[in-house]
């Protein structure tokens, strides 16, 4: 899952990050009721985020110098 992102164009990586973004939100409120399987699975899902706006930076910058 680490390197799935990389291939992905701008508006596709905006896109999955929106969509992780909500995921996350729906996680974290699980958390808070208690129903949760995993609760590591916020910190990958976090990660992941973190990853998409790593990506999503370094394609803006590409683009602003070009």
């Amino acid at each position: 899952m680490k390197n799935s992102f990389k291939n992905l164009s701008l508006p596709e990586l905006k896109a999955k990050r929106d969509e992780l973004n909500k995921k996350y939100m729906e996680l974290r409120f699980q958390m808070v009721v208690g129903h949760v399987d995993n609760p590591l699975q916020k910190r990958a899902m976090r990660r992941q985020i973190a990853r998409l706006n790593t990506l999503i930076s370094a394609q803006e910058t590409a683009a602003a110098k070009v």
